[in-house]
């Protein structure tokens, strides 16, 4: 079956930016859509996409998933959009792509658990192998934690994750001894908290969302295993730190591509136009903001490429496609892109790099 793709004619490269404006993801939301309209800006400045500037539809990636789907559907059907950007949970993406496959570029930002090869889709996140794993190495070498408990939201991404780690951890001798799971936006933590308390794990590695993860560590701390117990959260930002306050962040770490913290040109450069740009009052700049800053920059440079924004053609382009942001160079690899990563710690509500991690 061929599907037809209805393309007016139009002066702009029109793309919906998915990000959460609601639910667990929400305080993600601003500084997405912040990091997204300064990469837009600042590609309009050089000329745009194909000569021809950008606008961003920001769609609410909180919805229900027949919603998303139904409303990315739509806009493609009614040629509204030449392609997707976001930062959004992998349950959504997987509402998303049987919309985009084969239809428009999709330019997916969030670290996710690995595996995606829908048709048009290409990742800026980490994998568990550039990222989890490679910390999870670090703290076990240079910190001796062998021995973890997995606290998760339970959804598609927590669940893969821990499996894949579980694999990692049966070459190595590294340990998860309990696992367990909690649903998006629930409160309630007993079950998680006794898990820990009684296992032999000296760290926890944590899989749950925004608002969930700041309650989770709120939670973590009144109990007091914060003191002999380490947490490696992996979706995480300055936000989730603000609103879980000072007090719930000791002995927290995670480990991503971007920090604000990260002694760059590049990197202090963006912080500079970012504040500049959006002033005292802007949202907070977090890896998972600037990932969506990322993903305008990696959809600009397939598409200049290619010539084209065509799946076909972009799809022949790829492998030469490289450019350089706030994270440094980064190059298309399949339908990954490469780039350093960090490990950090929480410094009150801020974090401190650590080291650079190897994959």
């Amino acid at each position: 079956m061929v599907i037809l793709v209805i393309r007016p004619t139009r002066d702009t490269v029109d793309i919906a930016l998915v990000i959460p404006l609601s639910g667990p993801a929400g305080m993600f939301g601003p500084s997405s859509e912040a990091c997204a309209t300064l990469a837009a800006e600042d590609i309009n400045r050089v000329g745009g996409i194909l000569d021809r500037p950008v606008r961003l539809h920001p769609v609410d990636a909180g919805a229900s998933l027949p919603e998303l789907a139904m409303r990315i559907d739509r806009m493609i059907e009614r040629g509204q959009i030449d392609g997707v950007i976001g930062w959004h949970l992998s349950n959504a993406r997987k509402a998303i792509t049987p919309q985009t496959a084969g239809r428009v570029p999709y330019v997916y930002t969030t670290f996710y658990e690995g595996g995606e090869d829908s048709d048009g889709v290409y990742m800026v996140g980490e994998t568990p192998d550039q990222q989890l794993f490679p910390a999870l190495r670090w703290l076990r070498s240079e910190l001796g934690i062998s021995r973890w408990c997995v606290v998760g939201n339970d959804y598609v991404w927590p669940r893969e994750t821990a499996r894949a780690t579980r694999e990692f951890a049966a070459d190595t001798d590294i340990t998860i001894v309990g696992e367990t799971y909690v649903p998006l936006g629930g409160r309630r933590f007993g079950a998680a908290l006794d898990l820990i308390r009684t296992s032999t794990a000296q760290g926890v590695l944590l899989f749950m969302v925004g608002a969930d993860c700041a309650a989770f560590n709120q939670a973590f701390a009144r109990a007091g295993l914060d003191h002999d117990k380490l947490r490696l959260s992996m979706m995480i930002g300055e936000d989730v730190l603000y609103a879980g306050g000072a007090n719930s962040s000791h002995g927290l770490l995670t480990a991503s591509g971007y920090f604000e913290g990260v002694v760059s040109t590049a990197a202090m450069d963006f912080g500079s136009r970012y504040s500049s740009r959006f002033g005292t009052f802007a949202p907070a700049l977090n890896n998972i903001g600037e990932s969506c800053y990322e993903g305008v920059l990696l959809f600009a440079s397939l598409a200049e490429s290619a010539r084209s924004l065509d799946l076909r053609a972009i799809e022949r382009n790829a492998g030469r496609v490289s450019y350089c942001g706030p994270r440094g160079e980064v190059m298309v690899r399949g339908s990954h892109t490469t780039q350093p990563v960090y490990l950090a710690d929480a410094d009150a509500l801020q974090f401190s790099v650590l080291t650079e991690l190897n994959s």
